[in-house]
């Protein structure tokens, strides 16, 4: 009996067991069915419900944005000669939250010498890290030269690190320098043909998607914006005569006092621009001390009136129309024109018509444009590009000014004629030259080198130019008031021209500006120059005084450094006695 119950006993025991170990694997299994369940349903929310979210924070991890930057095109002269370049410089950077934890950074000699390399004291170096606490990229410095970036690469310092860039280099320095321009420090032009032409040295900047490891290799590349390359620019401009044309101006606004200068030498045969210059300049590698007014390009911007270098263009209206022959004698004593009275610097009973050019006669030239209508006379001057644009493509070119009225007084006439009451740029009277020594023709200006000659337009007869241009080059002979411009050895025909200087409030002052302008060699007629100094204060103050000097050596060095040969004058003087 007892053994049959210890038996039961067991047996129950065992049903209990089994039970219970049934019971705890059905809640396991429970329990894993309901992990598995709720990790499906996390699955299916983060990569069906709210995948957006999630892709994008693995792309914030991963994936970049990425500009592909081109390198700024050269500016060449003609010759191939480079006039701005890009060099590679560096960025110094600093990571604030790495350095801000960094003790004693005062007493370590590493950090001083960041601060020496630099020229930053250490404190100022320190305060900006101390503003930017959170950031972990600031700049500390721009465009330092790779030697320095080597230097600072070598002193090993938490937190600072380089960042390859570029940086813009004129070789030309001064010569060229408003002509030029320059670049802001992200490698925009913001002046000159570096503005003017920012879109072409530029080309287009592109950007790709790319998506790194966890390594920082690149395993995806997916282009966004395709990138079209940056151009070179070849401009008209010749550094050889670029250089001689500047020299001589400098001389000039220094031995003159003057507040300022600018020569433009063109091309008659192209209309291109060989050399455009400006003084007082800067240096445009090195803009710490530069002097905001010596920026801008005089030879565009700048508008005077012109004076006597006008006169060559009434001679011609009035022989095309008639009024006047090439031996007409005009009498020049002084007049009055509503109370106010025509002279000369020098009393002349009468003058030829070529006298009247030679000796500059502002009586002569009046009563000439007196004889002409209203309208041809302004009709005549605009035919020749006064007070009207170039066109030649760089920012800040202004128009000129030319009268509108319509009931011009006689007064108003007279002093038209000798370059009073109308503005112009020193670009717009050189262009004047040009259409002159082509013979009447124009041609549209370019500052880019020209590869194939532009016909032109006839704007004057021929035959009208070329007497003119004959009489032109008594101004630069003896007994001339241009004679100080002559060119041993060569044919010159200029005028020269003074005009006083007008204040803000629109009053004349004893304030002038010194015109010299020609052409040359007038046998076979390659150059246009003008040269204009502002405000001479040694007191010579003529354009035949101050200027025409300036014409000469420009035109004598031209001459030798192309190696023109000079004109047979013995046979040319033969031929105008015949």
């Amino acid at each position: 009996m007892y053994k049959k119950s210890k038996i039961i006993f067991f047996k129950e025991k065992k049903i209990k067991k089994h039970t219970y170990l049934n019971w705890r694997l059905f809640i396991l299994y429970i329990f894993i069915f309901l992990s598995f369940f709720v990790l499906t349903i996390r699955i299916i929310f983060l990569q069906v419900i709210n995948s957006d979210q999630l892709i994008r924070e693995g792309d914030l991890r991963t994936s970049r944005t990425q500009s592909l930057l081109n390198t700024r095109g050269i500016i060449k002269d003609r010759s191939g000669y480079p006039l701005a370049v890009t060099i590679s410089v560096n960025a110094i950077c600093a990571n604030p939250s790495e350095i801000i934890n960094i003790n004693n950074i005062n007493n370590n000699h590493r950090w001083q010498a960041l601060s020496d390399i630099l020229s930053i004291p250490l404190q100022t170096i320190l305060s900006n890290i101390n503003n930017h606490k959170m950031s972990k990229f600031i700049y500390l410095a721009r465009q330092v030269t790779p030697e320095v970036g080597e230097y600072i690469k070598k002193l090993n310092l938490p937190g600072i690190f380089l960042l390859e860039e570029s940086k813009r280099y004129y070789p030309s320095g001064k010569i060229a320098a408003q002509l030029i321009g320059f670049t802001n420090i992200d490698g925009i032009g913001i002046e000159g043909v570096e503005k003017s032409f920012n879109t072409l040295l530029t080309g287009k900047p592109g950007k790709r998607k790319i998506r790194k490891d966890t390594n920082g290799h690149i395993i995806e590349s997916i282009p966004l914006v395709e990138k079209n390359i940056s151009n070179n620019v070849t401009l008209s401009i010749d550094k050889k005569l670029q250089t001689i044309v500047y020299h001589a101006l400098h001389k000039a606004v220094e031995k003159n006092n003057a507040n300022s200068g600018t020569a433009i030498l063109i091309s008659i045969k192209t209309g291109e621009i060989l050399a455009m210059a400006n003084f007082p300049s800067y240096n445009p590698n090195n803009m710490h001390h530069i002097v905001k007014k010596n920026i801008r390009n005089r030879a565009i911007t700048d508008m005077f009136e012109p004076g006597s270098t006008v006169k060559p263009i009434v001679i011609m209206e009035a022989l095309r129309l008639g009024i006047i022959q090439e031996n007409s004698i005009i009498k020049t004593k002084p007049f009055v024109i509503n109370k106010h009275q025509i002279k000369d610097i020098s009393y002349y009973e009468k003058l030829s018509i070529t006298g009247i050019l030679k000796k500059s006669s502002n009586v002569g030239i009046s009563k000439i444009a007196l004889l002409i209508p209203t309208t041809q006379l302004v009709n005549s001057y605009i035919n020749f590009g006064l007070g009207q644009p170039t066109q030649l493509g760089l920012v800040g070119e202004q128009n000129g000014f030319l009268p509108k009225k319509k009931n011009w007084s006689d007064l108003d006439k007279a002093t038209f004629s000798f370059g009073y009451g109308l503005m112009v740029t020193p670009l717009q009277l050189t262009r004047l030259y040009a259409t002159i020594g082509s013979g009447g023709i124009y041609r549209p200006l370019s500052i880019l080198k020209v590869d194939k000659i532009i016909p032109g337009i006839r704007v004057f007869p021929e035959i009208y130019v070329n007497k003119v241009i004959n009489m032109m080059e008594s101004v630069s002979q003896s007994g001339g008031s241009g004679i100080k411009a002559a060119v041993k050895g060569y044919r010159v025909a200029i005028k020269t021209g003074t005009a006083k200087k007008i204040d803000k409030n629109g009053h004349y002052v004893k304030k002038y500006i010194a015109y010299t302008a020609g052409i040359a060699p007038v046998s076979r007629p390659m150059f246009s120059l003008v040269i204009m100094i502002d405000n001479p204060k040694e007191g010579k103050y003529y354009g035949g005084s101050v200027s025409a000097p300036v014409f000469s050596q420009i035109m004598t060095l031209i001459f030798k450094t192309m190696n023109i040969a000079p004109d047979n004058l013995l046979n040319h003087h033969v031929e105008k006695i015949k």
